[in-house]
């Protein structure tokens, strides 16, 4: 019968389409070019959704769901949506705080037991924000050892962050993505509620808003009619991807684009009882230092040609999603794949464009001239000593570049994002470039010297390091003009020495900081992003 109510309901949908759409036949033409070549024998693809007010405007499968069996996506294929998941989390929460069981201000330790000090406490808010610090599970798990294809569940994290005795930063004072925090989340969820994650979820969120194919899904290798199979995009063709992660909190929520349709217009035109909730969703704190941050509660709140826009992407072994509502537009998008090229984030901006008729633009910024000084001071490689970031910028013509994002001088020492409504500056003084984004605090540079490799040979840096937060070792060696770093599971990982007790190496060790007392080696602070100055002490 269920299958029965869903062809109805399609069905519907289908006349729904053609009578009542707000966008033209050429509009809707161009989004369906978007996505025809994954319309092919051979190829994965996804399902997209488009709302206008109350109305289903563009709705469309492409793709096969299983290649092995040429099975294809349709408009009610299940698929892992990811960190797509991580906003209906923050709403399970927020209701339990509207409802006076919790508070979002209450600190961590209230909830979660065996948890080190940290010597700082950390909010609910703050895990939300994604600005508590925490040590972010997947850059923990590498550097212990564990492969990609390794499973890791809850409990594992819950495991290995009651053995960590530091925060990457003060609360409070960075916005660093943090999948740990929203997997506790889901802990807090069961503590006062006594219901498992997925049950409350189910319970308490989905059926409320009338998301009937949506689950959390705890076990990676559970067998559920419907669902697509995700693929790895290969140079020749396409590889079976497999997401290894159990973990629920923070991801594998599965469901549809008509499900994520309808709970996008909840932004706008919210069910009854449920707009406190969607309106506290939003909600946007500064930093310790009053610098803007755009993450709310599990969504990103920005503007998109002019508008505002809520939304959140996820990337989970193939699949690949993006959904986003503009609320004063009445617009929503949602794009679910099963292929990890698909980018469709990309596409959900190219589709806004058509919907609201508008193109990016870039601003009308009137250029100063560079001197051939100034511009091979601002050439180079940038290195930031306090969130291990390293940034190479490059100049064509008097246009600055820092990775794909363009810049132009609008002083001799400032430079200004050329794209229409992004507000990131780049300023220079001497050596040192701050970069301030529009999201986030600050950031300073200093240029890295050249021939940096040569200050020192660095024989001393042999020998193991051990981590008593992982129980995991690390051993530095050199052969054959090379350092390498060999650990049990990753093998030989090749360094390359930055600057005098920096090395550098392929993740999951990213920056080696050499630590030394009274000029003898004692041991290393290791980062590899979402971790900050993991101590590794030197056991010989």
């Amino acid at each position: 019968m269920k299958s029965v109510s869903k062809l109805l309901t399609a069905l519907a949908l289908a006349i729904s389409l053609q009578a009542n759409a707000q966008i033209n036949e050429k509009q809707w033409a161009q989004i369906d070019s978007l996505f025809i070549a994954w319309n092919r024998p051979d190829h994965p693809g996804g399902a997209i959704a488009v709302m206008q007010g109350d109305q289903l405007v563009f709705s469309k499968a492409y793709g096969l769901a299983s290649m092995e069996y040429l099975v294809p996506n349709t408009t009610g294929t299940q698929f892992n949506v990811a960190s797509v998941s991580k906003q209906f989390s923050a709403l399970g929460i927020v209701k339990l705080h509207l409802e006076g069981k919790l508070s979002i201000d209450d600190t961590i330790d209230r909830y979660i037991e065996g948890l080190a000090p940290f010597g700082q406490q950390v909010t609910i808010r703050q895990m939300l924000h994604h600005t508590s610090g925490l040590r972010s599970l997947h850059a923990l798990f590498g550097l212990a050892g564990w492969r990609n294809d390794d499973t890791r569940t809850n409990e594992d994290v819950d495991r290995i962050m009651a053995k960590q005795q530091e925060l990457n930063f003060e609360p409070g004072s960075e916005y660093m993505y943090c999948n740990t925090g929203y997997m506790f989340l889901a802990n807090i969820i069961e503590k006062v509620t006594g219901r498992s994650f997925v049950a409350y979820m189910r319970e308490e969120v989905f059926e409320p808003l009338g998301m009937t194919d949506t689950y959390v899904e705890a076990d990676y290798d559970h067998i559920v009619p419907n669902n697509a199979t995700s693929y790895y995009r290969r140079t020749e063709g396409f590889a079976r991807a497999v997401e290894y992660w159990g973990y629920v909190g923070s991801g594998n929520m599965h469901t549809t684009t008509m499900d994520l349709i309808s709970y996008l217009k909840n932004y706008y035109d919210p069910l009854p009882g449920w707009k406190p909730a969607f309106d506290m969703m939003q909600t946007l704190d500064p930093l310790n230092d009053g610098s803007h941050n755009q993450y709310a509660l599990g969504v990103n709140v920005d503007e998109l040609l002019g508008e505002k826009r809520i939304g959140h992407g996820g990337s989970i072994g193939g699949f690949r999603s993006n959904i986003s509502v503009f609320p004063e537009k009445r617009t929503s998008i949602a794009i679910v794949t099963n292929f990890s090229t698909a980018a469709p984030a990309d596409k959900s901006e190219r589709i806004a464009s058509i919907v609201f008729g508008k193109t990016p633009r870039q601003k009308d910024l009137r250029a100063v001239e560079l001197t051939r000084e100034q511009k091979n001071a601002y050439t180079g490689t940038f290195w930031d000593d306090t969130t291990y970031t390293e940034e190479r910028i490059t100049l064509e013509g008097d246009t600055l570049f820092m990775g794909n994002k363009a810049f132009l001088p609008i002083k001799s020492d400032e430079f200004s994002a050329l794209a229409e409504g992004d507000d990131d500056r780049i300023t220079f003084d001497r050596e040192k470039m701050t970069y301030y984004p529009a999201s986030g605090s600050p950031k300073v540079f200093s240029k890295l010297e050249k021939g940096a490799s040569k200050l020192t040979t660095g024989a001393e840096y042999a020998g193991s390091y051990y981590s008593p937060e992982l129980e995991t070792t690390y051993t530095i060696h050199y052969e054959n003009g090379t350092w390498y770093a060999h650990h049990i599971r990753h093998g030989k990982l090749p360094l390359e020495l930055r600057k005098n007790d920096l090395l550098k190496g392929r993740y999951p060790l990213s920056n080696i900081r050499i630590q030394r007392k009274n000029g003898k080696i004692t041991g290393a602070h290791i980062s590899n992003g979402r971790v900050r100055n993991l101590w590794f002490t030197k056991t010989e």
